[in-house]
C-alpha cells in the first residue's frame, strides 16, 4: 500500500468522536463537575488560608496541575478504550486486515483521544477563571505544552489498550501509577517546599516535569528549568511511539 488514507483516518477519527458525543456525560461534564469541586475546596475554601507561593494565589498556583491531572488520566483513558473496544468485540480483525498502515491506526485512535482531552481541558481552564484570578505569560507554550501532554499520554493509552486483555487491566496504570504521581508531582505545592531529600526524591516523578512546565507557561515559575521539562516530555513521546508502533507492528495481543 503506498500513499495515505485518509478516509479510512478520518472515518476512525469521527467514529471515535461520536462515541463520545453519545456519553457526553461521563466524557465532558462529569469531569468539569469534579475538577471544578477541586477549585471550590482549595482554591477558596482551604487557598484562602495560604501564603501564596511564588508570589501567586494557591488557588491560581494549583490551576495547571489540576488541568494536568485532568488531562493525564483521561488521555490515557479514551485511548485506551478506544483500541481496547475492537479487541474486545473482536472487529480489532477488520482494521488490521484492512488498507491502513499502522501509523495510520495511531494516528486515528490518538488524535481522536488527545482532541477528547484538548475539549474537556480547554473547558477545565475557562471554568478556572470563573473561580480564580488567571494570567498566562507564555501562551504559545501553554498551548504546545498542552498539546504534547495530551498526545503523549494519549499514546500511552494507546499501549496500555493494547496490552490488558481484561477491564481491570485497563484501569490500573491510570489509577494506581498515574494519578498517584500527578497528586505527588507538585499539582498542589512547589516541590521547593519540601525538604532537599524528597525533592531529590520526587525528581524521579516523570510527572514533574510536565506540571512545571505546564505551570511555567502560566506564570513563569518552574521547580524545574523548562527546557528540561520540554526535553522529557519529548523523550515519553518517542518512547510511546517506538512501543505502539512495535505492538502493532507484530500484532502483539491483537492476532491471538
Amino acid at each position: 500500500m503506498t500513499g495515505f488514507n485518509l478516509p479510512a483516518v478520518l472515518a476512525i477519527y469521527h467514529f471515535e468522536m461520536a462515541r463520545t458525543r453519545r456519553t457526553l456525560l461521563q466524557s465532558i461534564i462529569s469531569p468539569v463537575i469534579s475538577t471544578s469541586l477541586y477549585f471550590v475546596v482549595f482554591g477558596a475554601a482551604i487557598g484562602s488560608r495560604i501564603d501564596q507561593i511564588d508570589g501567586i494565589s494557591y488557588g491560581a498556583f494549583i490551576v495547571p496541575g489540576l488541568i494536568m491531572l485532568s488531562l493525564l488520566t483521561h488521555s490515557i483513558s479514551n485511548a485506551s478504550f478506544g483500541i481496547f473496544f475492537p479487541k474486545f468485540n473482536r472487529t480489532i480483525y477488520e482494521l488490521l486486515s484492512a488498507p491502513v498502515s499502522h501509523f495510520e491506526v495511531v494516528l486515528s485512535y490518538v488524535g481522536a483521544a488527545a482532541t477528547k482531552s484538548l475539549i474537556l481541558g480547554s473547558i477545565i481552564l475557562a471554568t478556572a477563571a470563573l473561580f480564580v484570578p488567571l494570567r498566562i505569560d507564555h501562551p504559545l507554550w501553554m498551548v504546545f505544552f498542552f498539546l504534547l501532554t495530551a498526545v503523549t499520554f494519549s499514546l500511552l493509552g494507546f499501549v496500555i489498550g493494547i496490552w490488558a486483555d481484561n477491564f481491570e487491566k485497563l484501569q490500573l496504570v491510570p489509577l494506581l501509577i498515574v494519578t498517584p504521581l500527578t497528586f505527588l508531582g507538585g499539582s498542589f505545592y512547589s516541590i521547593n517546599m519540601l525538604p532537599p531529600f524528597w525533592q531529590a526524591v520526587t525528581l524521579f516523578n516523570p510527572v514533574v516535569y510536565l506540571i512545571s512546565g505546564f505551570r511555567w507557561s502560566f506564570y513563569g515559575v518552574a521547580d524545574v528549568p523548562v527546557w528540561i521539562s520540554l526535553a522529557m516530555t519529548g523523550a515519553f513521546l518517542a518512547v510511546f511511539i517506538g512501543i505502539a508502533t512495535w505492538m502493532l507492528r507484530t500484532g502483539y495481543r491483537l492476532k491471538n
